[in-house]
């Protein structure tokens, strides 16, 4: 607990919102680079953390529900389009019913 303390304010406040349990150390890491990158612009770094956290879903979502799950449509890691799900019914021929 004492390294989340240490973090900067703003990275967080981006963690206390994040879908995924982020260890400070890494967390701490991708902001850095990200601050680096963004040439200390917050709310750039802010995006950024947000799209590797969408990405890092995605690859999850493809792992357990397979590419075509829409959580797994994330730009740069597009799995083959949905194909809509039939009811389990709708296999079986209709009966005639005369």
């Amino acid at each position: 607990m004492a390294h989340y303390d240490r973090l900067p304010p703003e990275l967080r406040h981006w963690l206390a919102s994040a879908a995924l349990p982020w260890s400070a150390q890494s967390a701490l890491r991708l902001w850095q680079r990200s601050l680096r990158d963004t040439k200390g612009n917050l709310a750039a770094a802010r995006a950024a953390l947000a799209r590797a956290e969408a990405r890092m879903l995605a690859r999850e979502a493809a792992k357990i529900w397979g590419a075509a799950h829409p959580a797994a449509q994330v730009a740069g890691n597009q799995g083959p389009p949905c194909q809509p799900r039939q009811p389990a019914n709708a296999a079986a021929a209709p009966a005639d019913r005369h």
